[in-house]
């Protein structure tokens, strides 16, 4: 996200590039210590820091699919818009690809056995690796090879993720390539019209996955599209 977030501070925004907890240098790497801490983090930023209004929350992937948890909350009001970067909604939503696209190995078993342990209030295991990155050993190195339950299921939306949507009421924009590995992005517009929400979709000509947020023409989409959610603000 830091090209991304290069970008917006280069139009004049006011730009943070957050560590999220269980990926970076903030906690332990690959987990969390309970579903919700993510959202407590995000809100304990936006206490410390004073962020300019209108305020922007993006989120691109799998921290998309976080984006719109936060949205669809009852936290929703701390941003005045969203942006939404191909983002993950549900294994079973029709833009989504058989492992990502062979990006994302998930243990579906015990993903489901945790889940249901975790609803019954039994959290022992909450640390149980659910999900693998397909990353190269020096990848590795830098990036988060694999997701415990508590982080997969706190980095994503709600489990029921169409309520998700329909939840929001905040403006929201989604840019995503058209050229996309991970998702079918052209489902994308049909998914949010179906519940409801007339959010502005941007599918970029033969922009991929991760380009997405790299290419200079990619990464200027996205600036205009919180420009225009603003601009629509104001």
């Amino acid at each position: 996200m830091h090209p991304l977030a290069k970008a917006f501070a280069g139009a004049g925004y006011e730009a943070y590039a957050l560590d999220i907890r269980g990926h970076g240098a903030s906690g332990t790497k690959g987990t969390i210590d309970y579903v919700g801490q993510l959202e407590d983090d995000l809100t304990s930023f936006m206490r410390a820091v004073s962020v300019a209004g209108p305020a922007t929350l993006a989120g691109f992937s799998s921290g998309g699919g976080f984006v719109l948890r936060f949205a669809g909350s009852q936290r929703q009001d701390e941003f005045q818009n969203y942006l939404l970067l191909s983002p993950f909604l549900n294994p079973d939503a029709p833009n989504s690809r058989p492992g990502s696209g062979g990006w994302v190995d998930v243990g579906i078993p015990r993903y489901i056995g945790l889940a249901v342990l975790n609803s019954l209030g039994i959290h022992t295991f909450k640390d149980l690796p659910v999900t693998s990155f397909a990353l190269t050993e020096e990848a590795k190195t830098f990036l988060t090879p694999a997701y415990s339950f508590s982080l997969a299921a706190n980095f994503q939306p709600q489990r029921d993720y169409e309520a998700n949507i329909r939840a929001v009421h905040q403006p929201m924009a989604i840019v995503a390539g058209a050229s996309d590995e991970a998702f079918q992005t052209d489902k994308l517009e049909g998914i949010f019209r179906r519940q409801g929400q007339p959010w502005p979709v941007t599918l970029l000509p033969g922009i991929g996955h991760i380009p997405l947020t790299l290419d200079s023409g990619a990464v200027n989409a996205s600036v205009k599209a919180v420009e225009a959610m603003s601009k629509r603000g104001v």
